[in-house]
């Protein structure tokens, strides 16, 4: 028999119809933020983005590969209090390559095919977050963690 884990199957919903996330970094203990298109697998692990090798967040994971993703389901209205999920998606960050792990790429353009000549160009890195855990907040505070399992 299998058992339905409601809070993974409201983690995967999210993941699937969101496009954005905002990525978290850090450079010398001062955090960066960044918004990135994403795209994550079924299994929850890993999340890819692309971003080009000269900005910020790609020069902050070159020094530490550690890294926030936050993605949410927010209207920006009043019903986001009791309505909006957002998950904190806590990992590793590394960078893939297209010969190694042409899946991930086929994941991402999928999901954003406007973006292929941006990630076919040569100044652009795709990165795989390898997650951890994690935070669900729903109904404005309950918080749930989930740890994924490799």
């Amino acid at each position: 028999m299998i058992h339905k884990n409601p809070l993974r199957e409201q983690l995967q919903e999210l993941l699937m119809s969101q496009r954005l996330a905002v990525l978290s970094t850090h450079h010398e203990g001062q955090p960066y933020t960044s918004l990135v298109a994403f795209a994550a697998t079924a299994n929850l692990s890993p999340i890819v983005f692309a971003t080009p090798r000269t900005t910020r967040k790609f020069h902050n994971l070159k020094k530490d590969h550690r890294v926030a993703l936050l993605v949410d389901n927010r209207s920006n209205t009043e019903k986001d209090f009791n309505e909006a999920i957002a998950a904190t998606a806590i990992g590793v960050a590394q960078e893939v390559h297209e010969k190694e792990s042409p899946e991930l790429y086929e994941l991402y353009l999928t999901k954003h095919p406007c973006l292929e000549g941006f990630v076919r160009s040569q100044s652009c890195a795709m990165l795989q977050v390898l997650v951890h855990k994690y935070l669900v907040v729903n109904h404005f505070q309950n918080v749930f963690q989930l740890k994924v399992v490799p």
